[in-house]
């Protein structure tokens, strides 16, 4: 009935459906597994996609030749592009999404992409010969052979639904948990924990007074995620806000001898950055309120998430809250909100390849590395997926490098660190941040896509011709001098200092209130020259002269922390031998076998005189 097949990706969330396109796209024949055919690239919780640091992880899936940016400007209700107010680096597309459209574009572009076959089963084990994985075992104990497995469960490994006193398994509301998996990669010798999250009721759009509410609209001319030629938004539907108030806390914390939460019946930790109502009215008691995001679920269904409001209370206590609410006066309830715990790998059991070090061809991606988050899940099946096809294929892993993307921040983090809580992405955890924007994305990553046969031809020869371009504006602009009698009286009504000789134009950029708009007001021959660029070329010949010094410094830095991965470390090297190092280092070590010098100097717990200690011993 099956043949064989090169990849096996468990799982059809955000990271299943990346893994299984990017490993068939490279070549390989894929056969995805999913509990619910209906329920591929399900939104599970918040219609939306992007944000601070996780547009710039979806810019970079696409940069690479993913499909979650794609999937996302096909199915946009809304784009707003955020911290427009701060530097460049913080720049961050967000998309509000319809949920049934971005399902449904998802699975229609696998169902394009004939090297992918589909299977509706759960999958209950991965077979295991030799330290090898060679296939999965499904609920009917049908075996299908392959020479690699990619694990992408998500919430569903022993997944528990807590809403107050009840609680009962499942993975997602309404549908069942997956088991068999976690106790037979604990039988194999996994460490595994638990962790939770949550999600906010859902409403009738039909029932709320939008005039109590705030208005969020769109941007006035819409950006997008990809680089490819997806067509901008025309029409927008608008996002509301309105906040709690100290009644709603008082109908909340009337629940409160009946939350799982407080009353310790959800062991595992949840976000941090994203926590539930209760438990940010009980965390910070002294706030009058909390603000509360109305979102439209599509363009056509009335449903509406209420962000803010995620909550595992009972759902009497959910609803007497919520009405009180501005404009939820007469709110009625699709669903209440609830808490789910769920199984999850501590990732300092993986390779930097996102393969498990104990178990060969066997890849986890996604919430099974406890991350949350629909980006940082996508790219690590995007990684899991390229990295599968070439380990079956003898070629060597893609490790993007720290300076090089954002997904490179996120699996050294948490190869390196690992995480006790839901590991949620920030700009704040990127050290190169200049250099990992959201608007260079295919100048960094686009030629190592077109490599893989992940990003097609004509998307390179797009971007060579982007890169000519900024290179040639960029030696017009040194070459292009500003005179005073040209320019003085435009620079009086710009409030910028008059010139007293010529100089570069390029100099006028680096002025922090001149920009390109104003480069064109100052001088007619300017101005044609530079309307015969894109406004891509133009952004980015502004914030490299810009930030020029910046960037060249954060490069610096690059290269000299990155000669010390070019120094490898033997798989099999003994750390007992090395009596100077700390113990917790040697620990540490032990367990993650890391692959080089740089790996190893970023593992929590190994201070600068262990790197040191090492380096002399290695010979390095």
């Amino acid at each position: 009935m099956f043949k064989r097949y090169d990849v096996i990706v468990v799982g059809a969330g955000h990271a299943g459906c990346e893994a299984a396109a990017a490993a068939a796209n490279m070549g390989s024949k894929v056969l995805l597994i999913t509990m619910n055919m209906n329920t591929i690239a399900q939104m599970s919780c918040n219609p939306a996609m992007g944000g601070v640091a996780k547009g710039q992880i979806l810019r970079e899936i696409d940069a690479l030749g993913g499909y979650s940016g794609i999937v996302s400007d096909k199915s946009m209700l809304q784009f707003r592009m955020l911290n427009l107010s701060k530097g460049p680096a913080m720049w961050s597309p967000r998309t509000q999404n319809d949920r049934m459209r971005f399902a449904e574009e998802w699975r229609l572009m696998l169902e394009n992409i004939p090297n992918v076959d589909f299977w509706q089963e759960m999958a209950t084990c991965v077979v295991v010969k030799d330290k090898r994985v060679v296939g999965v075992r499904t609920a009917l104990g049908i075996e299908i052979a392959c020479k690699a497995v990619v694990l992408t469960n998500g919430t569903f490994l022993n997944g528990k639904i807590h809403i107050g006193e009840k609680n009962f398994g499942g993975g997602r509301a309404a549908e069942k948990a997956a088991s068999g998996i976690t106790e037979q990669l604990i039988e194999l010798g996994f460490e595994s924990g638990r962790m939770k999250t949550g999600t906010p009721p859902r409403i009738d759009g039909r029932s709320l007074d939008y005039s109590k509410m705030e208005e969020q609209k769109g941007d006035e001319n819409p950006g997008k995620f990809s680089f490819t030629d997806t067509e901008p938004l025309q029409e927008q539907r608008s996002c509301w806000i309105t906040y709690t108030n100290e009644e709603v806390h008082r109908q909340l914390q009337k629940g409160f001898d009946k939350s799982p939460m407080f009353q310790g019946r959800i062991k595992g930790l949840g976000p941090r950055y994203c926590p539930s109502i209760e438990d940010k009215i009980n965390r910070f008691a002294e706030r009058e309120r909390h603000q509360i995001f109305v979102e439209p679920e599509g363009w056509k269904t009335v449903e509406i998430y209420v962000n803010g409001f995620s909550t595992s209370l009972p759902e009497d206590v959910q609803y007497a809250a919520i009405t009180k609410i501005p404009g939820f006066e007469h709110a009625k309830m699709f669903r209440p909100g609830y808490a789910i715990e769920y199984d999850y790998f501590p990732p300092t059991q993986l390779k930097m390849s996102l393969e498990t070090q104990l178990i060969d061809n066997l890849y986890f991606a996604g919430q099974i590395n406890g991350t949350t988050g629909y980006e940082e899940a996508a790219c690590q099946g995007l990684m899991a997926g390229i990295n599968a096809h070439n380990k079956i294929n003898e070629k060597e892993p893609l490790v993007l490098k720290r300076s090089e993307a954002y997904i490179g921040v996120l699996i050294d983090d948490l190869v390196n660190k690992g995480t006790q809580e839901p590991y949620r992405m920030f700009t704040s955890r990127a050290e190169y941040r200049i250099l990992l924007r959201q608007d260079n994305a295919d100048l960094r990553l686009t030629e190592i896509g077109h490599k893989l046969g992940l990003a097609s031809d004509s998307r390179l020869e797009k971007l060579l011709d982007k890169k000519n371009a900024i290179a040639q504006l960029q030696r017009e602009l040194k070459e292009l001098r500003a005179t005073p009698e040209t320019v003085n009286a435009e620079l009086a009504e710009l409030n910028s200092a008059q010139l007293t000789e010529k100089v570069p134009v390029e100099n006028l950029l680096k002025r922090p209130h001149l920009g390109m708009a104003e480069l064109k007001r100052l001088d007619p021959l300017l101005s044609e020259r530079l309307s015969k660029y894109s406004d891509e070329v133009l952004q980015q010949v502004e914030i490299n002269t810009k930030y020029e010094s910046y960037i060249e410094r954060e490069q610096k830095l690059a290269e000299k922390i990155l000669s010390l991965d070019d120094y490898k470390i033997k798989p099999d090297f003994d750390y007992d031998r090395v009596k100077a190092l700390s113990s917790e280092a040697r620990e540490k070590l032990k367990k993650i076998k890391p692959e080089t010098i740089g790996q190893l100097s970023r593992i929590s717990g190994v201070s600068p005189a262990d790197v040191s200690v090492l380096t002399v011993y290695m010979g390095k």
